[in-house]
């Protein structure tokens, strides 16, 4: 057409004329092409060259008053179609290019191109691949780059639902898809992004793709009147569409489906050796009737054909909706020729809708009604365009949509139908695009999972080459398709993952991810391991936990033991990131540094047994240790230094390491595991008691108290002693309150280090002021733990070490670890000797005769 100077090409889709269209744009210019269709006309006033759909072709190939140098009409055996044959059997019969005309279809068509058309050259051209017969096929087993085709709406859609599950989705075509979206479902196909097609037989005709095998689910189909079997002619338009140009194909039917159909040997014969029966007749109908009345108008369209190799065309719904039409009162004020042909030109709406001739029939009534006074209104069609512009709703709404809309864009096509023409068809082509692309973006989103289909694809190469990556949020993609995200070092499977995706995904995933979590360990390593954190004997990144730390026979230096997820990292990666993590850790532990000095000299043989033990007790309790327990009164006095230069302190009532009770060593101990407790317990010096005692803590009544804070208030209470003229003296509790103590724990605290408190008489009824304070002196002999339990400070000059018993209705304590317990019976107690009444506070008991030496010398002293 393009080396004439000027021509029109008629073809059978409204795709195929806007392909060429837009090839022949590309070499003659916009201004010098037109396109015309029933829904789209783009027309210039020089256009010499028109790309058309048959029914839109001017009959006789005239435009404009006189014929085009070239005219052609493709797929001409389309004549023999029951549906539209006769618009094609006219073109072929009387449509002509001034100097050439070119038909162009199957050599089924040449008998009766040779009947109709005498002079006419048959020029041949043959195929340059094969196609070869394979079989049936599963699913499972379609090779790439395949065709699944079937007749109904609903077999595509299970097919196409299939494959998505197995092979990652599958484009879609259908008949009752717009152009538009049919395009682009092709475009998805010829892309790559998907390996299969899902299609009915609309495939087969205007679609080039990129297909090596065309499979078979079905070999029958409903032609609008009755379920029929495919001929081999119908068989081959499909199957061709495998192997193109020197490319061979295959095809073969799709097997597992209920119905397994299958290829006779005559049928596998013809449509390998492209031997078809050639066509005996065309279907024909009057092309200029006449339009005198609606009578004689249905009169000329179901005359006799007047060729022997012509037959009548079927009865096809546009003639069924005039027949209906001429039936209804409507009809009867059609009198003039002109209302006669514009009732025809409305009964020839297509049925975009498929809805059937009643339903199209009303649809035609109502448009006649609006159109027999003149034109429809530009508010009213903008009205109906809106309505139906809405891109909510699932695939077959969309589709529904879609038809209705193209309806109304075959309607304002017509320049004599619509006021405000062009704006009316470019709102109607508008809405059909969006509603094309909605379309298309559901029947992607339903039938492809482009994730498992780059998977497929990708699964059996070099786990080195598969293109997975880690984003720094994370997230595992493929080819930017996320199929999971990484908690740390650990995969887990993106949550919208069915169970059959699954374990493709786990498969990817464990191909590429040790060469990503290595280079992730080896980026967290250079920045100095940012985000971890370390709390009861855990070591987590980002909340997620990646180690835990095992007890060793040296407190301050754990095992760390990897979870398994650091088993995927490569060795050298791993061996790398464990380095640093013990490094880390041994930084978060830098305030037991004092329990390592106390280790490493409990480990020195020049110490002396006495001190080696005593280091014991202090690294069993993590820095502390009762008198008792360290066995103090066999320790040499030369052994005291060598001690204190270790942090030893050798308290009233215990042995301690202030460092170890510091909050940064306490922090550490509970980072470490070795304190349960929650660490904001452990932080403070004073906690309520419990039936366990804490490490570094003793008891003072209902609370328990650090034994570096008890040593400070102990010495607080000595050193208001030593300033003391009397032998009682006064105490201010203002700095254990400060601490957290209750009076009542801290009077006990100071029982257990031999204070005793005498009570202050109380006010007299109706006296005021403050009540007098109460008055303490201090029996080293006579101590009492806060908690009830004997455990006195050791008598001076070698004097023994006696408990004291609680008074009458007391309760009795929880003893410490290593401490026994005494208490006596409750009952009340004997009368003081001489009688008299018993004085104010604590009861006390008689003085024992061991510790008669040690008050007297007391005595003396003071």
């Amino acid at each position: 057409m393009c080396a004439h100077s000027s021509g029109a090409i008629g073809f059978p889709l409204r795709l195929l004329a806007r392909e060429v269209y837009d090839r022949v744009v590309a070499i003659k210019g916009e201004k010098s092409v037109a396109l015309i269709t029933g829904e789209e006309r783009i027309e210039q006033p020089e256009a010499r060259y028109f790309c058309c759909t048959a029914e839109a072709m001017p009959r006789g190939g005239h435009w404009r008053g006189g014929p085009l140098a070239f005219a052609a009409l493709d797929e001409a055996q389309l004549s023999a179609d029951r549906e539209r044959g006769h618009v094609f059997t006219d073109h072929l019969l009387h449509t002509r290019g001034r100097e050439e005309t070119m038909l162009l279809g199957a050599s089924t068509l040449e008998p009766m191109v040779r009947a109709l058309v005498p002079r006419a050259e048959i020029v041949t051209r043959p195929r340059f691949s094969t196609l070869a017969h394979i079989g049936p096929r599963k699913l499972s087993r379609l090779p790439p780059r395949s065709a699944i085709v079937a007749f109904s709406a609903e077999q595509v859609y299970a097919v196409a639902e299939m494959l998505r599950r197995f092979r990652g989705g599958a484009a879609v075509v259908m008949g009752a898809l717009s152009p538009e979206t049919r395009n682009r479902q092709v475009a998805l196909f010829q892309s790559g992004e998907v390996d299969y097609i899902v299609a009915t037989d609309a495939i087969g005709m205007g679609l080039n793709l990129d297909v090596t095998h065309v499979a078979f689910a079905g070999l029958s189909k409903f032609d609008g009147q009755r379920q029929r079997r495919l001929n081999p002619a119908e068989m081959a338009q499909i199957a061709g569409r495998a192997g193109r140009h020197h490319r061979d194909g295959t095809f073969g039917t799709l097997a597992g489906q209920h119905q397994n159909p299958e290829f006779t040997e005559e049928e596998i014969y013809a449509i390998e050796e492209h031997r078809f029966a050639p066509l005996t007749r065309l279907f024909w109908r009057e092309a200029e009737p006449r339009y005198d009345s609606i009578g004689t108008l249905i009169d000329d369209l179901e005359a006799i054909p007047p060729e022997p190799q012509l037959a009548r065309a079927p009865e096809a719904i546009d003639m069924a909706v005039l027949k209906r039409l001429a039936e209804d009162p409507l009809a009867d004020d059609v009198t003039t020729p002109g209302m006669v042909r514009r009732l025809w030109d409305v009964c020839r709406l297509p049925d975009f809708r498929q809805h059937g001739v009643d339903v199209h029939t009303r649809f035609v009534a109502r448009l006649w009604q609006d159109l027999r006074g003149g034109y429809l209104g530009a508010d009213y069609v903008a009205a109906r365009i809106s309505e139906l512009d809405r891109t909510t709703g699932d695939i077959d709404t969309l589709q529904g949509r879609i038809a209705a809309i193209r309806s109304w864009a075959y309607i304002c096509q017509r320049p004599d139908w619509v006021l405000a023409r062009d704006e009316m068809a470019a709102r109607a082509r508008a809405a059909e695009a969006r509603l094309s692309d909605a379309l298309h973006a559901r029947l992607t989103e339903r039938f492809v999972n482009r994730r498992t289909a780059i998977l497929m694809k990708n699964l059996g190469q070099d786990p080195a080459l598969l293109p997975v990556t880690l984003a720094e949020d994370g997230i595992v993609a493929v080819e930017g398709e996320p199929i999971g995200h990484v908690e740390a070092f650990r995969f887990v499977v993106d949550h919208r993952a069915n169970h059959t995706d699954h374990r493709l995904l786990l498969s990817a995933a464990e191909k590429a991810l040790p060469r990503l979590l290595g280079d992730r360990a080896h980026v967290l390593v250079t920045a100095g391991l940012p985000g971890m954190a370390l709390a009861a004997g855990v070591v987590t990144w980002n909340g997620v936990e990646i180690a835990r730390l095992e007890a060793t026979q040296i407190a301050t230096a754990p095992r760390i033991v990897p979870s398994r997820e650091l088993a995927a990292l490569p060795e050298p990666a791993k061996t790398e990131f464990l380095t640093a993590l013990e490094a880390w850790v041994a930084a978060q532990l830098a305030p037991l540094e004092p329990l390592a000095k106390l280790e490493e000299a409990s480990r020195d043989p020049a110490a002396g047994s006495e001190a080696r033990a005593l280091l014991l007790n202090l690294i069993e309790g993590h820095g502390y240790a009762t008198r008792e327990r360290t066995g103090i009164e066999h320790l040499p006095r030369e052994a005291r230094p060598f001690l204190r230069k270790l942090g030893v302190v050798f308290g009233a009532l215990d042995v301690f390491a202030p460092a170890l009770l510091k909050p940064a060593a306490r922090a550490a101990f509970h980072a470490s595991g070795a304190d349960k407790r929650p660490l904001e317990e452990a932080m403070r010096a004073v906690i309520p008691g419990g039936d366990r005692l804490p490490s570094g803590y003793r008891p003072a009544g209902e609370q328990v108290v650090r034994v570096d804070v008890a040593e400070k208030l102990l010495r607080a209470a000595h050193e208001a002693r030593a300033k003391a003229t009397a032998r009682q003296f006064t105490l201010d509790p203002a700095l254990a309150v400060s601490t957290g103590l209750t009076e009542d724990s801290w009077k006990r605290l100071l029982g257990a280090g031999g204070f005793r408190a005498n009570g202050a008489r109380a006010l007299a009824e109706g006296a005021f002021g403050p009540p007098a304070p109460d008055r303490w002196n201090w029996r080293p002999g006579f101590a009492r733990r806060a908690d009830g339990d004997g455990a006195g400070r050791p008598a001076k000059a070698g004097g023994k070490q006696r408990g004291q018993r609680q008074k009458g209705g007391g309760q009795k304590g929880t003893a410490h670890k290593g401490e026994s317990p005494r208490s006596k019976p409750q009952g009340k107690r004997p009368p003081r000797k001489g009688g008299g009444k018993p004085r104010n506070g604590p009861a006390q008991s008689a003085p024992q005769p061991g510790n008669a030496f040690a008050a007297l010398a007391d005595l003396l002293r003071k």
